[in-house]
């Protein structure tokens, strides 16, 4: 029984530890965020991350309720072995879809499908995959070898596989992050970038995959300015690319979510931050560090989901299904066998 949501405040929190503290269950207890996220700062055991994501569930008595991790492969994997195993980054897989189209796409299929089986094993049902930003030669490696290439279809078509496969296996995707960030020139964990290129030029390559891949649930805003754009405010502050691009040109109409709150990207406060994210017209905010303090200021100018961010947030709820019947092993021995020609 999927629980109504008209409670849940727009936002998803992370938690600073293996465990809940006692103060961290009061909170969530109060404020009901929609969801929450998990980093490797929470990754223990098997039985403790099991332990953990039901406790968080507990906090807002929703058996149901979303569970995110960052769960790429390469450098950006939070689950490492022994407890799942180390996967490929994009890059590779991007390679094999160079020698041999089909291979690649099943190649990215299968690791989602994976990374599926490995996170549902714990609860985990949101994966923030598939990356679906474009680098250009000279961009911020902050990207880099977590895209699967520099050509805009060829990453549109491994982020379709990708997302197909966590799907398939009862995880829904998160694409990121829209509407593009490989042209990035910095970090925007540690600064705000700018990219100067013309509208046409992000149109006809950074947008193509966010384009192709626009029925999908969920998206992940960039802490990006896009001076054609908007000079003044990057993609996850600016109404006018959300409006304008993210959902009038690129066409995405499903659950948008920013890119993290306490990212040095954005300027001012974490008040500040968090009331130019709502302002913009992100669904829902995300903060991620589990620092509590800052989680009491966004907790504080975050409201209800009401009108199209709680329709969009109910369609993501809705679409949680069962896993496909899959011999995991089989799966495994495929995947194995493919990657060593990339």
């Amino acid at each position: 029984m999927i629980k109504p949501m008209s409670e849940s405040k727009a936002v998803i929190f992370g938690c600073s530890g293996l465990s809940l503290t006692a103060e961290e269950k009061a909170f969530y207890r109060a404020e009901k965020p929609w969801g929450f996220i998990l980093f490797g700062r929470n990754i223990g055991t098997e039985d403790q991350i099991r332990a953990l994501v039901a406790e968080l569930r507990d906090t807002i008595d929703n058996p149901d309720a979303p569970v995110l991790i960052d769960q790429e492969g390469g450098r950006v994997q939070r689950i490492k072995a022994p407890l799942a195993p180390a996967y490929p980054n994009a890059a590779l897989l991007g390679a094999l879809y160079s020698q041999d189209r089909e291979t690649g796409l099943r190649a990215a299929w299968l690791m989602s499908r994976l990374h599926a089986i490995d996170l549902m094993k714990f609860g985990i049902n949101v994966d923030c995959l598939p990356v679906l930003d474009v680098p250009i030669e000279g961009s911020h490696d902050v990207i880099g070898n977590r895209a699967y290439g520099f050509d805009p279809h060829l990453v549109a078509a491994m982020g379709q596989a990708a997302a197909d496969g966590l799907k398939a296996g009862g995880v829904l995707p998160v694409m990121k992050h829209i509407p593009g960030h490989g042209r990035a020139f910095a970090d925007s964990h540690l600064a705000l970038p700018t990219v100067d290129t013309s509208l046409d030029e992000l149109m006809s390559s950074d947008f193509v995959p966010f384009q192709a891949l626009k029925h999908e649930l969920m998206a992940m805003s960039a802490h990006v300015v896009y001076s054609a754009l908007d000079a003044d405010h990057p993609a996850t502050t600016s109404a006018k690319i959300i409006r304008t691009v993210i959902r009038e040109s690129i066409g995405f109409q499903g659950l948008l979510l920013s890119d993290d709150v306490s990212m040095n990207a954005l300027s001012g406060t974490i008040t500040d931050r968090t009331k130019a994210i709502v302002a913009g017209g992100c669904d829902i905010v995300l903060h991620c560090n589990g620092i509590m303090s800052e989680m009491v200021d966004v907790a504080r100018h975050v409201v209800p989901l009401a009108g199209q961010a709680l329709q969009r947030a109910t369609r993501v709820t809705m679409a949680f299904a069962d896993a496909e019947p899959a011999d995991e092993q089989a799966l495994r021995a495929e995947f194995a066998a493919l990657i060593p020609t990339a």
